[in-house]
């Protein structure tokens, strides 16, 4: 469901206007197979349940769109606020009570976590069977074999976006920015179980706008706005744009890609918003329906 660029930015003398990949189109559209999947499975009401700790307004904006999501499919949401002093006792103890109830088929805990709390351990606490975000160790290793439950959401949602645009991923050269456990890491696993070349980058790599331009698909996951240029991007490329940032002066939320300069080469690529990020929420969608419908172990 891409769309041509229609700015003149977009166009140069010897470049064909991208095919802006429409993440919201698609998004309702996974949205709309839920609901159908939950009317064949009549009775079956799944249960995600989302802590988020600490007063961070973005967090619950998060929340709040997660909320709406689940109201739209059939699925039944439940938010659990905690103060930024609360205790990793407090928070284990909540996840524990969520592991053991039967109307909870998701947990989530929303990141960053304070630094007192630590991500690994509540990580661990969490069910494997519960893991909708796909962080518990078992479960990111069964990511690294091929075989994993549930797909971690934001990657999960990037090869589901490519496949959806018939974007080829087997063969290609796939190059990653940023490492980390949520986004970057399990994004270079999911493209070489996809049969992707796969080079991970990030704050030591070396000569990285030669490395990006070699790549047939690019991932910015840097946390910086604005920060991939054109130099980075080969022309023709797929661009995918990870970053969430608010630009102060103007109250814009905007992305890693200098979108602008970045599209008058690029292939595809995705917007800030509404490209990756609706992507995101269904796939969490998607893994609690699978954890209600087929619970493992």
């Amino acid at each position: 469901m891409a769309t041509m660029c229609d700015s003149p930015n977009c166009l140069g003398s010897t470049h064909t206007a991208p095919l802006i990949i429409d993440g919201m189109a698609h998004a309702a559209d996974i949205r709309l197979g839920i609901r159908e999947r939950l009317a064949v499975h009549d009775g079956v009401r799944p249960g995600l349940a989302v802590i988020a700790i600490g007063e961070d307004p973005a967090s619950a904006i998060y929340a709040e769109i997660k909320r709406n999501a689940c109201a739209e499919v059939g699925i039944n949401f439940s938010y659990y606020p905690l103060p930024h002093n609360t205790v990793q006792e407090d928070v284990l103890h909540l996840v524990d009570k969520l592991n053991r109830d039967s109307a909870t088929h998701g947990i989530l805990v929303q990141r960053p976590l304070p630094a007192h709390i630590c991500k690994h351990t509540i990580a661990k606490a969490v069910l494997p069977s519960k893991d909708v975000d796909c962080l518990h160790p078992y479960n990111m290793g069964k990511l690294m074999l091929g075989s994993a439950n549930f797909v971690p959401c934001t990657p999960g949602g990037i090869v589901n976006l490519l496949k959806r645009e018939n974007i080829e991923i087997v063969g290609k050269h796939a190059v990653v920015i940023g490492r980390s456990d949520i986004v970057g890491k399990p994004m270079a696993a999911m493209f070489a179980n996809e049969n992707a070349t796969v080079t991970l980058c990030h704050s030591y790599t070396r000569d990285l706008a030669e490395i990006c331009h070699g790549s047939d698909i690019l991932v910015a996951a840097v946390g910086r706005p604005g920060f991939i240029t054109a130099e980075y991007v080969k022309p023709g490329a797929t661009v995918i744009d990870v970053g969430i940032n608010r630009n102060y002066e103007t109250g814009e939320v905007v992305g890693d890609v200098d979108f602008e300069n970045v599209a008058k080469i690029a292939g595809y690529i995705t917007p800030v918003p509404g490209g990756v990020g609706p992507m995101t929420v269904a796939t969490l969608l998607q893994n609690t329906l699978l954890a209600a419908i087929c619970p493992t172990d």
